[in-house]
């Protein structure tokens, strides 16, 4: 929806390439495209390649060159990337104020680190009073280069400005600035940037069903909330109950929530971009872990609504597939669960059915995503027969124990699938490793049903687990325990939700396609 070549690209508000218009109360940040600068900005933002010899932008005066820049001078100002120098009140300027923002050598900036340039500016502007932000890329000359940088750099701001603040009944305001891009070629920012901003959708979708606290954010809860982001864009969206759940054959998972009022649910979310085998990613939605009878105890518990982490992460990639318009038929399945306690949860030792028919002895009630990542792998596999299945999880803390929080574990026995990921991680920086699947001889036997959900090595045994379900079909488990909630703001993340696995799950089915 172009507005008379000055189209206003706005997150949350305007995206351009999709036919109808995608509202979400995400974002109080504008941001514009233009050609030509405008006289009414109270901030004047100037990305700075490396090796310029001096700062000047056309119609400056000679007294604004020399005072600018002997300010720079003074900061050892380089436009080395990631470098900020603020000046107040510069000479010959309207604007209140001047920030000089390295992005390095033009060619080598990644899309990442422009990125966290983006979420960098953005906290220093909301600790400003500015209002109205003109950001100048010319210096940029490279017309490529310029509009995938300064759309890069916006991509961050907005990605850091989110807040989930539905819940408080006086929230602090929202960063509310009106950004103005000048670029070499406003098409093609507005192109570019409506693609990313797509991709921001999915990822505040994501990070608003992370973060639903787990009385609010239950399965059915989960699964609407899902369909009504989702069906604008012209996504099939199913949710089956738990009576569909039950007739489906699906004991595994909805032996999880059998301790719980909110019964197991299964959101199925199709985009029919192609007439080809769909790419399938399913999603752990396990919207409460209290562990069940082997109870989680201390401060982790408070951490659990961040379990259904997965499930976001394939709702806001589909999303942001569909936003794009992509022209791949994509499936998006979450399996839905609360794993609580009551006289009718399940019990350590407890044997569930899966719907493809194998038998599983619980050894852990607090091994649950397996359980029911066991039945969404299985109906995906038996009702769409996929070219592919990526599932994605926060599933075990040996994850985190061998990678920490900067890497995702991943595991699969094909090399295409890997290598694709890892493509997708390093573009995003959403990183990922492999470990391996074996040998690890018996791993999930069990003494009186087909399988067990624990082993050891506790990682490799979760994806074995699951590797069972998936059969001959192309499959990769992703292991993002750890990665769904940041405890504290960092680059484009606030604190709460990160919405992890949305921006690499959207680049890897599009690079996996074009294969």
């Amino acid at each position: 929806m172009l507005m008379n070549r000055l189209c206003r690209f706005t997150a949350g508000l305007v995206l351009t390439l999709v036919s109808v218009t995608v509202s979400a109360q995400y974002l109080q940040t504008t941001m514009t495209a233009t050609e030509s600068p405008g006289s009414d900005a109270d901030t004047l933002v100037v990305l700075v390649p490396s090796g310029s010899t001096q700062l000047a932008l056309p119609g400056w005066s000679q007294a604004t060159i020399d005072q600018v820049n002997r300010a720079l001078a003074a900061r050892d100002f380089d436009g080395s990337a990631r470098q900020q120098v603020e000046i107040l009140a510069p000479a010959g300027l309207s604007a209140d104020r001047l920030i000089a923002v390295g992005v390095g050598a033009p060619d080598e900036l990644t899309r990442h680190v422009a990125e966290e340039i983006g979420a960098a500016l953005s906290v220093h502007i909301n600790g400003s009073k500015a209002a109205v932000i003109e950001a100048d890329t010319r210096l940029i000359t490279d017309p490529a280069r310029n509009t995938s940088i300064a759309t890069a750099v916006a991509h961050g701001i907005e990605l850091r400005n989110y807040r989930f603040d539905r819940l408080k009944s006086n929230p602090d305001a929202r960063p509310s600035q009106s950004y103005r891009w000048v670029v070499i070629s406003q098409t093609a920012a507005e192109q570019q940037y409506a693609m990313l901003s797509a991709v921001a959708q999915g990822v505040f979708t994501a990070r608003e069903l992370t973060n639903l606290p787990g009385g609010s954010g239950h399965p059915a809860a989960f699964a609407e909330y899902a369909r009504d982001q989702l069906t604008p864009l012209g996504v099939e969206v199913t949710i089956l109950g738990p009576e569909q759940v039950e007739a489906a054959g699906m004991g595994s998972l909805l032996g999880v929530s059998k301790g719980s009022q909110h019964k197991a649910h299964l959101l199925v979310a199709q985009w029919r971009g192609s007439n080809e085998p769909p790419i399938a990613l399913v999603g752990k939605g396990n919207t409460f872990d209290t562990g069940g009878y082997d109870l989680k105890t201390g401060a982790s518990i408070l951490q659990m609504q961040g379990d259904k982490a997965g499930g976001a992460a394939v709702v806001g990639a589909i999303k942001a597939l569909a936003a794009q318009q992509v022209q791949i038929n994509v499936i998006a399945v979450v399996p839905l669960s609360q794993n609580s306690i009551s006289g009718e949860a399940m019990l350590p030792g407890d044997v569930l059915t899966a719907g493809d028919g194998t038998t599983i002895e619980v050894t852990s009630t607090d091994a649950e995503g397996r359980l029911i990542l066991a039945d969404g792998i299985w109906y995906t596999r038996d009702r769409f027969q996929p070219r592919v299945i990526v599932d994605i999880a926060t599933l075990t803390g040996a994850k985190t124990t061998a990678l920490g929080s900067e890497l995702s574990a991943v595991f699969s026995e094909h090399a295409d699938l890997v290598a694709t990921m890892r493509q997708a991680g390093e573009l995003t920086n959403e990183l990922v490793w492999q470990l391996p699947l074996g040998p690890y001889p018996g791993i999930i036997d069990s003494r009186i049903a087909d399988i067990k959900n624990t082993g050891s090595p506790g990682a490799q045994a979760g994806a074995i687990f699951l590797q069972h379900f998936a059969g001959d079909t192309p499959w990769l488990h992703i292991d993002m325990a750890s990665q769904a909630l940041a405890s504290s703001a960092r680059g484009i993340h606030p604190e709460g939700g990160t919405g992890h696995g949305v921006r690499l799950l959207t680049e890897w089915v599009k690079i996996y396609a074009a294969q």
